[in-house]
This record gives C-alpha cells, structure tokens and sequence, in this order.
C-alpha cells in the first residue's frame, strides 16, 4: 500500500477512514519485516498489520541489543509505534525529527539504515546510543542532555521559513524534559514567532482512564481533520459578520470548547502559549498516532502544534513496564529474568557518596540533598526515603538546583547538589553567580567525572577541573579512591565556602573504610611516594595508576615520587614545589582536558613560583571523546599505567 498523500479539504475524514480500513484489511506476511528496512522509505509501503508486526520486531531487537550492550530499554521500548508513525506520515529526512535527549532513539536508528550495525550500539567504533549527525542525515543534531529539542526545532523552523521550504519540522520531547526551563523559554518563544513547529508531548506518566482516553482520542482525530477545521473556520467568519450578536455567540462558543479543553485534557497550557493543542492521544496505537500525525501534517493552520501523546515506559517487556524507572539507563542483563549480570569489584563511587552522606544526616541536620531527577543514578535513593523532608528533587532544572541550594545555605543549611559532571555544565552562570559570589556553603557532588564509557561524547565528565578552577571562593578536591571520598564530602560540609568533589564512574580502590570522619586541611596534598628523578602528579582516580608505573619506572632505574595533590584548588604550592624542585621533572596526570585542567594549574603555579623545569601534562586533548570502555579511553589517551610510564620517559628525556 503506498503511503499517505496530501488530500483536498473536502475529502477529510471519509478519506482517512477509507485508508485506515484498507490497511486493517490486509494480511500480516509470514517473513521478518525489520530485515527488509533498509530506510524509512521501505516501511511507508506498509499497512497497518504489517506496522504493528513491525513494532513487535523492533521490540525485540532492542531488548536483546541492550541485554548484551547494555543501554536505555524502558524510554525505547516506550516510543516503538510513535517513531514507526512520525516516520510513515513525515518525509523524513527531508522533514526534520529532532529527538530530545535521544535516549529513546534506537527504533530510529533501526529503520534508518543502522539495522545492520546495531549489535555495536554503544561499543568502542560502534554506533552511538544517541543521534549523531555524523552517523545518518537522519540524525538532525546532536544530543544527550535534555530539553533542547524545542529550541532546536524552532531555529531550524524559522531558517525554513527565511528560505521558503515548506518540509515541516518536528520536535519530541518528555514530559520529564519539560520540566526544564529551557523547554518553556522556547516554547515561549515560539508562540510568539508563530512559525509552522510541531512538537511531540512524549508524556509517559500520566494516568488516564480508558473512556476519557477514549474521548479524547475521538475528540483529537475526528474535530482536527482539515473537514472539520474548514467547517469551524467558516462558522466564525459567518458569526464574526452579524455584528455584534454574532460575536456574543462565538464568546460562548470558544469559552465552551475551552472548559471541554480543561476538564478533559492539559490544553490550556499551551493554548495559553498560543499552540495548537491536540490530544491526548494513545501513544501504541498507531491507526490513531497515524490519523492524527496526517491531520497536523495537512492543516492549514500555520503557526506551532502541540501533539499530546500517551505512551508507557517500558512497553512490552514486563520487567521495564512494572519498574521503568530501574531500566531507563542498565548494564547487561538476563532476558528472561530481566536482572543484571552480576557485577564483580569494589562499592561504587555512587554508593560510597550514597552511604556517606546518609551518615552525615545523621549526625548533622543542617545536611539536605539536591537531586536533578536522578536520585537513583547520583545514589540518593536512600537519602530520599531515610530523610524525606530534607531531600528535594527539582527535576531537570540543574541552574534551578543550584540557586534553590544557595537559597538553603542562606538561611544556615548545608545543601549537597548531587549531578553528573557532564550535566553541572549547565549550571555554571548559578555556581558563579548565585553560590559563589555570596561564598555560600553548598556542596557540588560532581559524579561520573572523567570518561563514562559506552554513554560517549556527551556524557564524558571531561571539562569539570577546567571550568571550576577559574572560579573565585570555591574549593575543588579530587579523591583516589572511596575512602578519601568520604573524608572529602566530611570536609565540605563543614567548610564555610563552596566545595566541589569531583569523583567518576565505577568501582572504587576496594579499600577499607575508616570508620570515624576526617577533616582534611584545605589544600594539603599527601606524598604518597618518595623520589628524586621525577615527580607525578596524578589526580582523583589516576592516582593509583600513578603508583603502579612508579613501581615499573624502578625497575628500569627511574626513581620516581608521587604525590596526591587532594585539591586542585587550592593547590599545595609548597609540597608541590619542594618536591619538584628535588627532583627536577614533573608529570601531571588527569582525567580531564589538558586545556584549562589540573596540569594547567602546576604549570601556571611553577611559573608563578620561578622554577623553570620540564614539565608534561597527560589528559585529553581538544576533541570530543567517543563511546568506548574507560580502560580503552584512557589508554588511547595515555593514562593509564603503561601511558604514564612512557609519558614519564619521555619527560626524563628533557
């Protein structure tokens, strides 16, 4: 069957109808359709049973991709049948879909020519788990932070617009996303330009009852066809010209429909920010998600959309539906069971920072925590149930976080915001501005710090060391491992300043913990190692590497001294400079940027101190890191043992 094609406004509903028949009516075949999609081209040609069929393949495929790779399960298997819909109904990619976030991209990715690659999602030269522009001209940006799809679709909606192409553009966004700031500036935005925009409402949490589901899915196909708009386009004009009289009928009119809109549905919302609100809509039913797509497709109306869509996170696969929240984001797991492969090592980081600060509640009531919708994944889960009054999630609102936080420090609190180093980015005008400026005590709990692995360039915690440094007032630590962790979240709370604790992803050191709290002195490293030909200065969790090559660099008659400088700011000058006036090289190790990081800072301080000795820094480079296993990132970059050895003589060369 061919796809949908534009039709006349006086054929409207019959027409649809007519269509959504026939593809009822057709046989689903007996061959496994996702071997066939090669583009979305391929599956426009479809009928409804063969979509649906295709849907249950797709679900299929990704849960066994993601029990291997691991991966985002529950925000994928939620939006199957919407993604096989914005497909069929919209020439992509010459129509523009603009995913938000993108962690519920892997349908797309499978009917837009990466079928074949997919068992590399998120493996080292594999396919991202997040649209990349480099990966398919399907992919319109970049993404994997949340609530800048809108923004995005209206820049690219106005650009159209300069240059009259007529192709349409399409955000989906979450209704987590739209708890951003960012996502009502632009929809603030676009209400005001009026440019043709539609936006998917990807809302996975909202209840609804079947009859009013039922009603108002009628309500959304049938009263928005192009019939029914022409119809209601000409009654008013008609009313508009009895003068008066007319225009007290159409008040009536609209305020009716408007109380229908708000008892029924959240319209009003966005009929307030001048959208065209349709919906709600059931998101897994795609003769509706089709109906309705069409109708937005074919309108007249010019001026931005709102398409409200009901989905379930998690659908069709039992475990994720009953807990999404547990399978948004996971390693490998058994299919069967839908439990994680055992994991082998040490605590986490995470738990340890989870554990600790739930002991510091204890002791001190002043301590509140901050969480950015991720209680889970920053490890405030416990925190959240043991002190419920003291713990606020903000939702995806990190600037928002940060000034709450200064606003409970003001007031004699110690607040601990717990974010992904790679999310903190978004909130750096606040820390400035809002915390440190006023020298507030707040705590920044910066977690995944360094390389994350498979999530990739958007989720690296690279940048943290460079663009926290530079900030006057704030102190910024860097612990080896989960016992110095504890010590350091000790210390910060009982600092009168800004802190920040920068610690990544993973296992610890699998070292004990001790038992009793220690406060650290602000800016006192610790000589791990004695030396007198080289001096390593490795930070946070390239400290132990660190230790381990100066172990191999005796071996070949290097004798090298390690220090863990603890704090990157302050910086123990005098520690620093002692030992590396003895031994007459330095070499920095960081997981972070060289530009702008912790090397940055030895070198600038040695100059500042007159000591002009080699020196070399080992970090990152200028470029954007891809997805890979953290051991591998860091051996590409030169940080781990066998890196530093060759980094350390190299820099015996000098």
């Amino acid at each position: 069957m061919a796809e949908y094609s534009s039709s006349s406004p006086d054929q409207g509903l019959a027409e649809a109808e007519d269509i959504i028949m026939a593809l009822k009516e057709n046989p689903v075949p007996g061959s496994n359709l996702l071997d066939s999609i090669d583009s979305p081209d391929d599956l426009r040609g479809f009928n409804l049973r063969e979509l649906e069929q295709l849907a249950e393949e797709l679900r299929e495929k990704i849960i066994s991709t993601v029990a291997k790779n691991g991966g985002h399960l529950a925000p994928c298997l939620g939006v199957v049948e919407l993604t096989l819909a914005l497909h069929y109904v919209f020439k992509t990619p010459k129509d523009k879909l603009v995913w938000d976030v993108g962690h519920q991209c892997y349908a797309h990715k499978l009917i837009t020519g990466r079928r074949e690659k997919f068992h590399t999602l998120r493996q080292y030269q594999g396919i991202s788990g997040f649209p990349k522009r480099s990966e398919s001209e399907y992919d319109v940006v970049e993404t994997g932070h949340s609530s800048t799809s809108i923004s995005y679709s209206l820049g690219l909606a106005a650009a159209k617009e300069l240059q009259d192409d007529e192709s349409k553009v399409i955000a989906v966004i979450g209704d987590g996303s739209m708890t951003a700031g960012m996502a009502f500036e632009a929809l603030n935005h676009a209400g005001d330009l009026h440019k043709d925009l539609i936006v998917i409402l990807n809302d996975n949490e909202m209840s609804i009852s079947p009859n009013v589901g039922a009603m108002s899915s009628f309500l959304s196909r049938k009263l928005n066809s192009k019939s029914m708009r022409s119809l209601k386009d000409h009654v008013e004009d008609g009313l508009k010209s009895m003068s008066s009289v007319g225009e007290n009928i159409l008040s009536v009119l609209r305020k009716s429909e408007d109380s229908l809109k708000a008892f029924f549905t959240p319209g009003m919302l966005f009929e307030a920010l001048k959208f065209k609100y349709i919906g709600p809509i059931p998101g897994h039913d795609l003769e509706d998600l089709i109906t309705t797509l069409r109708n937005v497709r074919d309108t007249d109306h010019r001026g931005p959309v709102l398409v409200h869509v009901l989905t379930t996170k998690g659908k069709g696969y039992g475990p994720a539906e009953k807990n999404p929240g547990d399978y948004h984001g996971l390693g490998p797991f058994t299919i069967e069971t839908g439990k994680p492969l055992p994991a082998s090592g040490s605590i986490s980081y995470t738990a340890t920072f989870g554990k600790t600060i739930c002991s510091l509640a204890e002791q001190d009531k002043r301590v509140c925590g901050i969480t950015a919708a991720m209680p889970a994944g920053t490890g405030l889960t416990e925190f959240s149930q043991r002190f419920p009054d003291r713990f606020f999630d903000v939702g995806i609102a990190e600037q928002h976080a940060v000034t709450f936080a200064a606003g409970l420090a003001m007031d004699g609190l110690r607040p601990v915001v717990t974010v992904y180093s790679s999310f903190m980015q978004r909130a750096l005008d606040q820390v400035i501005h809002d915390v440190c400026l006023p020298d507030l005590p707040v705590t920044f709990a910066l977690d995944r710090a360094g390389v994350v692995g498979d999530d990739g360039s958007t989720h690296h915690g690279v940048f943290d060391l460079s663009f926290l440094r530079f900030i006057p007032n704030l102190t910024v630590m860097a612990p080896k491992d989960e016992n110095e962790l504890q010590h350091m979240l000790y210390t910060s709370i009982n600092n009168d300043g800004p802190c920040a604790i920068r610690y990544p992803r993973g296992n610890g050191e699998d070292v004990l913990l001790d038992p009793e709290f220690k406060l650290l002195p602000i800016g006192q490293g610790e000589l791990l190692r004695e030396g007198k030909d080289l001096l390593l200065l490795p930070v946070g969790n390239r400290v132990y590497p660190a230790l381990e090559a100066a172990e191999g660099l005796a071996k070949l008659g290097i004798d090298a001294a390690v220090i863990n400088p603890r704090f990157i700011k302050p910086l123990d000058n005098e520690l620093i400079c002692d030992w590396a006036s003895t031994c007459g090289r330095v070499l920095t190790v960081e997981d972070n940027v060289k530009k702008g990081g912790f090397g940055s800072a030895v070198l600038q301080m040695l100059h500042e101190m007159h000591l002009l000795i080699p020196v070399r820094t080992l970090g990152y480079g200028n470029k954007f890191i891809d997805q890979a296993p953290q051991q591998i990132l860091w051996k590409d970059a030169g940080i781990d043992v066998a890196g530093i050895i060759k980094g350390a003589l190299e820099v015996m060369k000098q």
